[in-house]
């Protein structure tokens, strides 16, 4: 189990507190390789662009128009986080439903 984030995000301290067995990859400090970026974008989709960020809001109507895939590589607090990679399984963000998918609770 991998998760993908950055470690002073928040909600990526509560997912790997709740997994502490999973591998942590931090994608401002490790960055994320575009074979990497471009499977959970297939997967995905445009949630994976996180359009609420203060990242986002910063960026001119030019930037925001551009690839979502080199927008995320050259900002990676554009990503969405956690993404979750388990059993051949992606999944993204801490919410309840993936919380119950992961440890086997109740959502």
């Amino acid at each position: 189990m991998k998760i993908y984030g950055i470690k002073t995000c928040d909600t990526c301290r509560k997912a790997r507190k709740a997994l502490p067995e999973a591998e942590f990859v931090d994608v401002r400090e490790d960055g994320l390789p575009a074979e990497t970026l471009q499977n959970f974008w297939n997967s995905l989709g445009e949630p994976l662009l996180n359009k609420r960020s203060t990242t986002w809001k910063t960026l001119s109507e030019e930037a925001r128009s551009g690839d979502p895939l080199a927008l995320i590589s050259a900002n990676p607090t554009l990503m969405k986080r956690p993404v979750i990679e388990a059993n051949g399984q992606l999944y993204l963000g801490w919410t309840a439903a993936v919380q119950a998918k992961l440890l086997g609770t109740g959502a």
